[in-house]
């Protein structure tokens, strides 16, 4: 029996799934020391979690099965433009994303640490897009040059710019600003609708964490998700805070079905109370795919 290759099953996929508009739940598969782990976001620091002397990050789940296998999980379950995020450079975490690159070609968006000299060879792994944050944000601003030259290279309908953001612990209140190496360090870029505007022209989607309820399981951030309904001219992805099945129609109403969402450390694929079956089942009816 003719059986078609993973490349091949991928193209279905995705194919059949973005020429839908509805609100998409997207997975996530993040690496840490060539891990799969869901991490609490506002406790990263260091480059590796082999560095001496770096306090290591609050972990919430940690897996030795490996990332190709979630990888084939969401291909199995026709989830596009999920997100490999690499925490830290080192070989493990390269290995363990291009293993889940394989498993689901053209399927899965991959970032941490990509600039010029290796966003090509992501792509030609088998990501759909470059996930982009430090390379772009130098001294505080948008690096123009950084930007346009990885615009250049690879084509802004493969380039998503993460804007993960937090606010200032002296303005409680005021806006959210872009962070960046490892969500420590402030820009001046707050995620307002000139900011949105502004780097749509130079990118296909927008990701955005909400650091300060990542991996924490207490609530999504409702003003930001607002926020990015209102104002973001592209596609955009929310992650962070998720604690029910019911967060899923709380973004779809406050984010006015245009901000899809990605749940990480509340699944129980990753030791978490929502059952991922489920969300799959929402995922389905909501897209016509039930």
């Amino acid at each position: 029996r003719h059986t078609k290759p993973h490349s091949a099953i991928a193209s279905d996929v995705i194919s059949a799934n973005m020429s839908k508009t509805s609100m998409k739940f997207r997975p996530c598969i993040d690496l840490h020391a060539g891990k799969v782990k869901q991490i609490v976001g506002s406790t990263l620091t260091g480059n590796s979690a082999k560095q001496e002397g770096i306090a290591q990050p609050a972990t919430n789940f940690s897996t030795d099965k490996p990332a190709s296998n979630f990888a084939k999980m969401y291909l199995r379950d026709n989830l596009v433009g999920g997100h490999v995020i690499l925490l830290g450079k080192d070989e493990e975490n390269i290995i363990a994303a291009k293993s889940a690159l394989a498993a689901y070609p053209n399927g899965l968006q991959v970032g941490g640490g990509v600039n010029l000299q290796n966003a090509c060879s992501w792509l030609e792994a088998g990501a759909s897009h470059v996930i982009v944050t430090s390379f772009v944000f130098k001294d505080g601003k948008v690096d123009y040059d950084n930007l346009k030259g990885l615009v250049d290279l690879v084509g802004k309908d493969r380039l998503v710019l993460d804007l993960s953001c937090r606010r200032k612990l002296d303005e409680p209140d005021g806006p959210y600003y872009v962070v960046t190496d490892r969500w420590q360090t402030y820009t001046d870029v707050p995620v307002d609708k000139s900011t949105l505007d502004e780097l749509a022209q130079y990118c296909d989607e927008f990701l955005v964490h909400g650091v300060e309820n990542e991996g924490k399981r207490c609530g999504i951030l409702e003003d930001l998700v607002m926020l990015l309904g209102l104002h973001s001219p592209i596609p955009c992805t929310y992650a962070g805070g998720v604690k029910s099945i019911e967060d899923l129609d709380r973004v779809k109403i406050l984010g006015a079905g245009k901000v899809d969402l990605t749940i990480g450390s509340a699944l129980d694929c990753f030791g978490g109370d929502i059952s991922y079956d489920e969300v799959i089942q929402w995922h389905k009816k909501e897209n016509g795919l039930a």
